[in-house]
């Protein structure tokens, strides 16, 4: 079977170890979000990828579930000694190491994708791994900040500010003109089934949607799409997605999120039990849609809900 995951970082790793443990035989795609990238002291970062790398390569702090685990910051610290920031953003001393090989490479003329697959020759995910892009893409928000409208970089408003001001619109600053990443369109067109984990709508699975030639392929493979929401009782499950979700008009329900998906796109979707009146209002969207736990509390209750998705991705293709 081969399986398609359109993920972003925190929500889509671990929705991946669960699927890797209820399919162990599965060949898994993931198409992971750049639109998270950023550039800092001079190196490439890519978070979304790394957590995806070091989560199923067992290097994540499962804690925090981003950057290493027994990480020290010693650079940082002599960094801020010299007055060097940002100070808000945690790069963690192994993180370091991983964002100058791939600055390195970058520089030496490598596109991203064939540094990413370099980088997992190390931590070895049991996933292929693609960029959505090898194009430059970074997400923007524009918020009311100190008084001043701005566009501010994703990062700054989901880590210095913590979403603490309201998105006025999230804007993926390069799409448009992005290119998919080589092989995301053939592991698409190859696939058996796709997956939208719980990971954000708007600015993880909506901007890797915005590169275009993705969602047409997705939308005219043929196969089941399946999506697990991100909101449970109208609320994230993790993170801030309703700031973000109100930013373009979409409520922080369930149902709303799988309509804002839409059902030219969405064959099936799960939502959790605390849910289930949402299921009437999904499939009156032309979506089909089922109940059941979706808290990931471990890897056996992911596993779980892998298999969910996957047994209703085979209820769809009937």
């Amino acid at each position: 079977m081969r399986v398609v995951v359109l993920a972003g970082g925190i929500g889509g790793a671990r929705f991946l170890r669960g699927l890797k443990k209820a399919a162990p035989d599965a060949d898994i795609t993931v198409v992971g979000n750049t639109g998270d990238d950023i550039h800092l002291f001079g190196l490439k970062v890519c978070p979304d990828l790394d957590t995806v790398m070091y989560t199923l390569g067992g290097g994540i702090n499962e804690e925090q579930g981003w950057g290493r685990a027994d990480e020290t910051f010693q650079v940082k610290s002599e960094l801020a000694a010299y007055g060097v920031g940002p100070e808000w953003f945690g790069l963690g001393d192994r993180d370091f190491a991983t964002h100058i090989v791939r600055t390195q490479m970058l520089g030496a003329g490598y596109p991203l994708s064939a540094v990413t697959e370099a980088l997992c020759d190390r931590w070895k995910p049991g996933v292929r791994l693609l960029p959505m892009s090898d194009d430059r893409v970074e997400t923007h928000v524009a918020a009311e900040v100190d008084g001043e409208r701005k566009a501010i970089h994703f990062q700054e408003y989901w880590v210095r500010l913590r979403a603490s001001v309201d998105a006025q619109a999230v804007v993926p600053v390069g799409a448009d003109q992005a290119k998919p990443a080589p092989g995301v369109l053939e592991a698409i067109a190859d696939a058996d089934v796709v997956l939208f984990p719980p990971s954000n709508p708007v600015v993880s699975i909506g901007t890797i949607l915005a590169v275009p030639g993705i969602r047409e392929a997705i939308a005219d493979a043929g196969v089941p799409v399946v999506g697990l929401s991100p909101i449970v009782g109208d609320a994230p499950v993790r993170g801030m997605a309703d700031k973000v979700l109100a930013a373009v008009g979409v409520e922080a329900t369930a149902a709303a999120v799988a309509k804002h998906y839409g059902p030219g796109l969405l064959d099936g979707w799960l939502v959790d039990t605390v849910d289930e009146g949402a299921v009437a209002e999904v499939e009156a969207a032309g979506i089909r849609c089922r109940a059941v736990p979706l808290m990931m509390t471990d890897v056996e209750a992911t596993a779980a809900m892998a298999g969910e998705a996957l047994r209703l991705a085979e209820e769809v293709r009937g």
